[in-house]
């Protein structure tokens, strides 16, 4: 049965004439506090949310502004331009124009217009609007009213230029993050004279907008700030916008920074310039740093030494200034690393095969024209196979180079996967990259390369797309000599990966329409349907695939996601439907995708549903800031992990339950990005794990800042147990994704010093004596 918050009001307000006053506020504020959250939790906006956005009491109005823009339905612009315009409480203003923001529908734009334009409005409630109107342009960059807020975003920045020591600080950095999500032409002039700012955090953040603009015009201030200012996270910015703005008079200075600057941030960033400059005078030095490095990691007793992440930063930039040249001490470079290093780092791969294809497939591991993915696997892992995958992607891009390079690199693609059938269990791990690899040497955008002499002659784009149909299709067939499906981070007989199915999906997208393609997809799509029952990858990937393809094909597929458990996939069911001009074929669009509906065990799936009940929501509510802590065991040390559960209650309640079942004991982490983000949570150890199951994003005004603890997604509300550490300041991941908790100073000295494949050996968690007895005390 639907709930109604409103009916929830009244009844307990009878509750009064029997109950002391202060008990019955408590319980009024409970009772609606679970409501919210479970309206969030369905993604359900009505009228019983709409009612309590009248409400007389600030801190509920707040609470019902921020649920309205976390639901993110346009039902709500009108009540929250109200709130933004009307209220006389700043901070209801700011959480409206936040919820505005939020929803990114180009509806919203009138009342953060009028914010906007007056320049006199309270700073905070202006920031916020500012940023809601970068989030918005960003969504609907074509449509009129997208003019007038971004020429509203640069007035404000103007604005604030001119103020001297008055200038409004958050104004500014959100000013700044909008001006990089709405990319306004010639933008820089407006953004340039912040560099001289006072605070080094406009000075940094100016900095981050400037080098995702691709600016060229703050060379000359970033080779100042680069060679001078005594902040290093502003200098690493520096580094970033002159490798942006294709600066070569900066070479020399980023060159120094790269092998001289004291803090790590600085001189990752300083390399991963000068890979994008693609300067060869830079390699020999960059050459000889890489191999002090090498000799010390193999000289290390520790197989994952934190000079690793450096190591591979300078790795990926020699690759890509030594493009096509066979460098021969490159190559030895090379070799060395991904023996030290068991093939288990794909950037060393990535390196070798753009700098030196040729060698690259000269090489052992291709000796026999094939990937010999059993033998890998028990030497080194299924991870090897796919890394070695990746370099032989990156020859499908080569434009240039010898012909025959990309020949052979597609004959051993081809002999590798004949063989896909009779690979060890765990390599299966591995195939989305081998099928992705191969539609990418066989797609409409790229011709097939030349069969290499000595081969045997065949229907190259038949044999692909035939491969692609099989495994979009993913049968039980007699031709499938071993059937597999993954459960949790094991592999069993029964179905296939569902990321196989999904990566031929994308691979049959980028190929001509055919009766046959379209005849798999819908078969997959089917399939995947019936039988995918822990990740919706293949779903999603399918359905895309399809409407690409032939719209008019896919309608009977889109009506069947339309009337699916999950909501993701109803959701993009929709979402594919507007994009392509459909509505008329499906009318009753929004009353179709509705909210997320409650677990149901007759799908035998978790996927897209909700799975919390009042006690789960009770005691989330119940934490507060400071009273909940995670402590994580790493091979490096222990680091600790403050939660956030008044910000993101369900989000900190997710992690917890899946922390005490053991669920992150012995994960690998399969992500670090040095000066970026630390990522774990994944029990497959290729990026797409999860714990069957979605949660929904509880996106907040925290900022990121440096030691953050945020939810990773590949879309919005798809959420479950990845989770990131910041390593600096990311202001574009602000507002996009949950932020719920925080490393201290001290524990960050442990996280940068994890690499990828460092193992969290356990993860325990703390709660208060507070906190566990108002848990109690809550019925949980």
């Amino acid at each position: 049965m639907k709930r109604n918050t409103a009916s929830c009001v009244v009844t307990l307000a009878l509750l009064s004439v029997t109950l002391p006053a202060s008990t019955i506020a408590q319980k009024i504020r409970d009772d609606i506090r679970i409501e919210i959250l479970r309206a969030e939790d369905e993604l359900r906006y009505d009228k019983g949310l709409e009612d309590l956005m009248n409400s007389s009491n600030p801190v509920l109005l707040r609470r019902a502004a921020l649920a309205a823009g976390r639901i993110g339905d346009e039902d709500a612009i009108p009540a929250l331009g109200k709130l933004l315009i009307n209220s006389g409480n700043p901070e209801v203003r700011q959480m409206a124009a936040f919820a505005l923001g939020e929803i990114e529908s180009i509806k919203g734009s009138e009342s953060l217009l009028l914010i906007l334009k007056k320049l006199n409005t309270n700073q905070k409630v202006r920031a916020r609007a500012i940023e809601a109107a970068g989030k918005i342009v960003a969504a609907n960059a074509k449509a009129e009213a997208a003019k007038f807020l971004t020429e509203a975003i640069l007035s404000n920045l103007d604005y604030e230029a001119g103020r001297g020591s008055k200038q409004g600080r958050e104004v500014i950095l959100l000013g700044l993050t909008a001006v990089l999500r709405s990319k306004p032409a010639n933008a820089d002039d407006r953004l340039i004279p912040f560099l001289q700012n006072s605070d080094w955090r406009i000075r940094a953040d100016t900095l981050n907008s400037l080098s995702r603009l691709d600016s060229k015009k703050a060379n000359d201030e970033a080779r100042q700030l680069l060679g001078n200012d005594k902040h290093p996270v502003v200098r690493a910015n520096a580094a970033r916008v002159l490798g942006a703005g294709d600066d070569k008079a900066a070479v020399g200075m980023l060159l120094n920074s790269a092998v001289r600057d004291e803090d790590i941030r600085v001189r990752v960033n300083a390399i991963r310039a000068l890979g994008s400059l693609g300067a060869a005078p830079d390699a020999s030095l960059l050459l000889e740093r890489a191999e002090i490095l090498s000799a010390a990691f193999s000289e290390s007793k520790d197989a994952n030494p934190p000079i690793k992440n450096e190591l591979l930063t300078l790795v990926t930039a020699v690759g890509t200034i030594l493009k096509n040249s066979e460098n021969a001490r490159a190559v030895k470079l090379f070799q060395q690393i991904r023996i030290n290093d068991k093939f288990r780092s794909p950037e060393t791969e990535i390196a070798f095969a753009i700098a030196a294809p040729e060698s690259y497939l000269s090489t052992d591991t291709f000796q026999r024209n094939s990937l010999n993915f059993n033998d890998l696997n028990s030497k080194y892992g299924w991870k090897s196979s796919n890394n070695l995958i990746q370099g032989l992607s990156e020859i499908a891009k080569l434009d240039d180079g010898p012909i025959s390079v990309r020949a052979k690199a597609e004959a051993i693609l081809i002999r590798s996967i004949a063989l896909a059938d009779d690979a060890d269990s765990e390599v299966i791990l591995a195939f989305p990259a081998l099928l992705t690899t191969m539609a990418r040497f066989h797609s409409d955008e790229k011709k097939p390369p030349p069969i290499p002499e000595g081969v045997e002659a065949f229907d190259q784009e038949k044999l692909v797309e035939d491969f692609l149909r099989r495994y979009v299709v993913f049968r039980n067939e007699e031709s499938f000599k071993q059937p597999r499906k993954i459960v949790g981070d094991r592999v069993e007989p029964g179905h296939f990966d569902p990321f196989i199915r999904a990566a031929a999906g994308s691979g049959l997208a980028a190929r001509k329409s055919s009766t046959e393609i379209i005849k798999s997809l819908k078969l997959g799509f089917r399939e995947a349907l019936d039988n995918d029952k822990r990740y919706d990858d293949a779903q999603l990937a399918i359905l895309s695939a399809l409407v690409k393809l032939d719209k008019v094909a896919a309608k009977d597929s889109l009506d069947l996601a339309l009337n699916h458990y999950a909501f993701l996939i109803r959701r993009q069911a929709a979402n594919l439907i507007k994009q392509n001009d459909m509505e008329k074929d499906f009318p009753n669009l929004k009353e179709r995708v509705g909210m997320v509906k409650p677990f149901d065990p007759e799908t035998g799936s978790k996927l897209g549903q909700t799975t919390n009940t009042e006690q789960d929501y009770r005691r989330a509510l119940s934490r507060k800031n400071g009273e909940s802590t995670a402590i994580l065991t790493t091979e490096k040390g222990k680091f600790r992990i403050d939660f956030f559960p008044e910000e993101a209650p369900l989000t900190v309640d997710n992690f917890i339950k899946l922390a005490n079942s053991g669920y992150f004991n012995g994960i690998e982490i399969h992500r670090v990005v040095p000066n970026f983000v630390m990522q774990d949570g994944d029990p497959r150890g290729d990026g797409n794990g999860g714990p069957g199951w979605q949660i929904r994003c509880e996106i907040n005004q925290i900022p990121y800042e440096r030691g953050m603890v945020g939810m990773a997604l590949s879309g919005k509300d798809t959420g479950g147990s990845q989770w990131f550490v910041t390593h600096s300041p990311q202001p574009h991941l602000d507002g996009g994704y949950t932020v719920f908790g925080k490393v201290n100073e001290e524990g960050m000295k442990i996280v940068d010093n994890l690499v990828r494949g460092d193992k969290i050996l356990n993860v325990r968690i703390v709660e208060s004596f507070k906190a566990s007895r108002r848990a109690v005390l809550s019925g949980t």
